[in-house]
């Protein structure tokens, strides 16, 4: 069975609009939450969010491309031209071989609420032509494959926050089994609208903290509820033999990938934790054995539910071995690009053997038991490293992360 290697990687996010912005901003502490200035917040509780900072368009897309596409296409979009170009994984690759799976959370929230007050406004003839394709969950696996002109296997996983840890894990399943020799895959969402914000904030979600150096503090005793983030982050992934044939550069392997239910609830995380255990066990054992110190990038929220949840399956299923961190607390909550931009930040600490800050954190939670890094980044010598990600629904999913050998 074929290794599957990470040639490429691209991001635009609230910490930085390129891979190297973003790396830059991870290791030196620094969040990008603050306050919500695009709409009229009213008697809302929620106050901050982790927006993409002066994003012009224009710097990327032409007029005509860019009206073609929601936001949430644009920023998948530039993550996936970033990726690709340092992969060079186009230049003699067959396209039927090449495919494509980035996917989204709510898709195009800004279209469709837009062109809802333009139904309301002036009727459904000035309703947009473009409403369905722009709105689609599915469309930005369609742009880049259209951009890339890859032939091969174009989907887009639906998990919530789990979405785009799924589509790197099935796009591993996908080259480990045969089906193609590369993928391009990830996410991007565009979903800090008034009505998205305000659906969260009265399922009690959203931190109600005004002060962005305290809104998102996973695993503190303080913590509120999560902050909204915007921005898209693309892999592309290659069995090792196709890269190594080429000459292409070996970020790391995609070693391990598991999913689980909790079958429980809607919303919540499921107490018991037997289906986060399963799935961390599970992950692992797909990849196979390693006694080393292992790096969890944490799903991480800042809810009082998930953090607790988390950080107790996490200790009973490794105990001492693991270091954890949550970027969340500087990229605040991308929803369905999370599995994505935290697989990225693990391919960046692997490659800097530091683990990044979970920000903003001060005192742990007492019931918080595992070794959280806070304050500043942490080096350390380690060869793996393992993505969490917990999705509505009791999606639960987990990628593991091997060192480039």
């Amino acid at each position: 069975m074929e290794k599957v290697v990470i040639t490429g990687m691209g991001v635009i996010s609230p910490i930085g609009g390129t891979l190297a912005e973003f790396e830059e901003s991870l290791f030196a502490g620094r969040h990008g939450i603050a306050p919500i200035e695009h709409f009229d917040l009213g008697d809302m509780t929620t106050k901050v969010h982790a927006p993409v900072k002066d994003y012009d368009p224009a710097r990327y897309f032409s007029e005509r491309e860019a009206h073609r596409m929601d936001t949430y296409s644009q920023y998948g979009m530039i993550a996936a031209r970033e990726a690709v170009a340092a992969s060079g994984v186009l230049d003699g690759v067959d396209p039927y071989r090449i495919g494509v799976y980035m996917t989204t959370s709510f898709g195009g929230t800004g279209t469709l609420l837009g062109e809802y007050d333009t139904l309301l406004e002036k009727g459904a003839g000035k309703v947009s032509p473009l409403t369905v394709p722009r709105f689609y969950g599915n469309i930005l696996s369609g742009l880049v494959a259209i951009d890339t002109g890859a032939r091969g296997p174009a989907a887009a996983h639906l998990a919530a926050c789990a979405s785009s840890a799924l589509s790197i894990g099935e796009a591993m399943r996908a080259i480990r089994h045969g089906y193609v020799d590369a993928m391009i895959c990830g996410g991007a969402e565009a979903s800090t609208q008034k009505l998205v914000v305000a659906g969260f904030q009265n399922l009690r979600a959203l931190t109600a903290e005004s002060d962005p150096d305290r809104a998102c503090v996973p695993f503190d005793k303080d913590r509120s509820g999560f902050v909204m983030g915007e921005g898209g982050a693309a892999l592309v992934l290659e069995s090792e033999s196709h890269a190594r044939a080429r000459g292409a550069q070996i970020l790391a392997e995609v070693s391990g990938y598991a999913l689980t239910d909790d079958a429980a609830h809607m919303t919540a995380p499921a107490m018991h934790g037997e289906s986060a255990d399963r799935v961390i066990t599970d992950a692992l054992a797909d990849a196979g054995p390693s006694d080393d110190t292992l790096y969890v990038n944490a799903h991480g929220t800042s809810t009082i539910k998930n953090d607790k949840l988390e950080s107790a399956a996490i200790a009973r299923t490794l105990g001492g071995k693991a270091v954890v961190s949550s970027t969340k607390s500087m990229t605040g909550h991308l929803l369905g690009v999370a599995g994505a931009i935290e697989a990225v930040a693990s391919v960046l600490a692997l490659r800097r053997q530091t683990v990044p800050a979970t920000v903003g954190t001060r005192e742990l939670d007492p019931d918080v038991q595992v070794d959280v890094v806070h304050g500043a980044a942490r080096s350390m010598e380690f060869s793996r490293a393992l993505s969490l990600s917990l999705g509505f629904g009791g999606h639960n999913a987990a990628l593991v992360i091997d060192r480039a050998s």
